[in-house]
């Protein structure tokens, strides 16, 4: 047999022993083991790294991960490879709507229907994409101060009926009651819609509860005295003094605000000035004090870079250093940067959340940084458990609690949410 004869037969035994390892890979995502899924298109792209299908492959579950910025990664390299597989221009358009950037997801849509135009679900996700760039070249064309006022305001909720055949829950006086809750809560299980009436009461509420005191109050009512900070000068509410254990009490005026949450928020919370809480993690750059993060401007849309961005959407990885981030925003910063943010803000640890994990948590950098994830089976999809923190006594030694998700009801999984991030590819 000749070299090239050899070299040849070593190349298909490599391409079928990589077509073993991708239909292993697509058993695991069947079984939604995504990260096991991600692992073996890995090694089968070791073995054939020109195959396009294969990063396709590992693109969607990239998607599934919240990995966007691997996702886009993974489609370009497919597309690279072959300008014609029309699944790379779906998975890069996704990836794309992910991370804000609806004018290229736009061009990928428009490819995909070009090539594909008896496709239903091609062709809806295009006119969706394209009303979102429309609409958001109109808000930018008529933006100014006057026109922030919200509809409600333009509304006669007063004189507005409820037919009689209407037999679903109704505010009592204009106010949201436990009893209102209770209602609420069998109605939509029922698949039921709220009255619009009551929709817009309710809606027209949460406007009146805007600011953080309200809403730190109804969390923190035995402790708000040793509340400092609000949302128009400080970016980081401190926590002093008490000990025992630290827990939120909701009661039925929690869905006053709860549209709001986000926006009202602290960008941090330091618990008795050991723990730092945030949603993404820690900074692109070393030496970020806890007295920068109170001169974050918070009133605004997140950057794509910066402090606010990196409190917002960074992770944690395993080894030292930083990394460029798997979502295409912020970084990833290992257990030596933990360390010496912790050292120079004369912290414990921190805790973060923003990371779906099997066990609903996870503890890493030397139990120096915990990510804790409370939304049980993720996107109706995950199969992951949820969990919480209870930090107890003087030294907030933190206490893990696990659930499941109960039973769905009987509805598509995720039914309300936007079909562009339903991830639902071809």
């Amino acid at each position: 047999m000749t070299e090239y004869g050899s070299e040849k037969m070593a190349e298909e035994e490599r391409n079928a022993s990589a077509e073993k390892l991708k239909e292993k890979a697509n058993n695991y995502f069947k079984d939604k083991d995504y990260e096991n899924a991600i692992k073996y298109y890995t090694d089968a792209l070791e073995l054939n790294p020109s195959n396009a299908v294969y990063y396709s492959n590992r693109s969607l579950a990239y998607l599934r991960t919240e990995c966007y910025g691997y996702a886009l990664g993974d489609a370009t390299r497919a597309l690279e490879l072959d300008k014609n597989y029309i699944k790379g221009y779906y998975r890069r358009a996704t990836s794309n709507m992910a991370l804000g950037k609806f004018k290229a997801a736009l061009k990928d849509y428009e490819t995909v229907v070009r090539v594909r135009p008896s496709d239903k679900d091609a062709k809806m996700k295009y006119q969706e994409c394209n009303k979102i760039v429309k609409q958001k070249a109109f808000e930018r064309a008529i933006a100014s101060d006057e026109l922030k006022r919200s509809v409600v305001d333009s509304l006669d909720i007063e004189n507005m009926t409820i037919e009689d055949d209407y037999d679903g829950p109704k505010l009592e006086d204009g106010k949201v009651t436990l009893k209102f809750m209770k209602d609420l809560m069998a109605w939509f299980k029922d698949q039921k819609k709220l009255h619009r009436k009551c929709a817009y009461q309710v809606n027209a509420l949460q406007i009146r509860c805007r600011s953080s005191e309200s809403l730190m109050k109804l969390l923190y009512p035995e402790h708000f005295h040793l509340l400092r900070g609000n949302h128009e000068t400080d970016n980081m509410n401190q926590m002093y003094g008490f000990e025992g254990e630290v827990k939120a009490k909701y009661t039925a005026q929690m869905f006053q605000l709860f549209s709001e949450v986000f926006q009202w928020l602290p960008l941090a919370q330091c618990i008795n000035s050991k723990v730092l809480v945030m949603h993404g993690g820690l900074f692109s750059e070393d030496g970020v004090t806890l007295d920068d993060i109170r001169k974050i401007d918070r009133n605004r849309q997140p950057p794509d870079s910066g402090p606010m961005c990196d409190l917002l959407w960074s992770d944690p990885q395993p080894q030292d250093g930083r990394s460029i981030s798997k979502r295409g925003v912020s970084c990833q910063f290992g257990p030596d940067v933990t360390e010496r943010f912790l050292e120079q803000n004369k912290l414990q640890y921190i805790v973060r959340s923003h990371e779906v994990k099997a066990e609903g948590y996870e503890v890493t950098h030397s139990g120096k940084c915990i990510t804790v994830f409370s939304a049980p089976n993720y996107c109706d999809q995950m199969g992951n458990k949820g969990a919480y923190i209870h930090l107890r006594g003087s030294d907030l030694k933190p206490e893990f609690h696990q659930f499941t998700a109960v039973p769905h009801p009987n509805v598509k999984p995720m039914a309300y949410a936007n079909s562009l991030m339903q991830l639902g590819m071809m």
